[in-house]
């Protein structure tokens, strides 16, 4: 759901330093919010610092979230908790072939725009 970002109310976090927030920030003008923030019932703010300070300072107006309601205070601070520390990072390796594979559909070979173009021929000719 669309939630105000004035409405949103943060209190004490576990995160205190966000860290350099321009990655992220060119992210969010890219592709916007991949993930929604994590929100309480009383728009407390429970997971999704980051992603909503660097909203702010894009200077979005409202942000998409996820409204949960924690059972109590013990539970909320272990979702926070959860979502900060269950990430893993890439490996080098599982980097280095995803960019491999986005070079290669960015800028396609000789062979694979014959058969893209080959394919988008019978897709017209057999979907009239």
């Amino acid at each position: 759901m669309q939630v105000q970002i004035s409405e949103i109310k943060v209190k004490h976090r576990v995160r205190r330093d966000l860290g350099n927030l321009e990655t992220l920030k060119d992210s969010l003008r890219r592709y916007g919010l991949l993930t929604p923030i994590t929100l309480n019932g009383r728009y407390e703010l429970v997971a999704g610092g980051r992603r909503l300070e660097a909203a702010k300072q894009l200077g979005w107006t409202s942000i998409t979230a996820n409204v949960v309601e924690p059972a109590d205070e013990v539970a909320q601070l272990e979702m926070e908790l959860e979502e900060n520390t269950q990430r893993s990072d890439f490996t080098n390796a599982d980097l280095l072939e995803g960019y491999q594979r986005l070079e290669k559909l960015k800028h396609p070979g000789v062979f694979r725009q014959i058969w893209k173009a080959i394919k988008e021929f019978f897709a017209r000719i057999f979907h009239r």
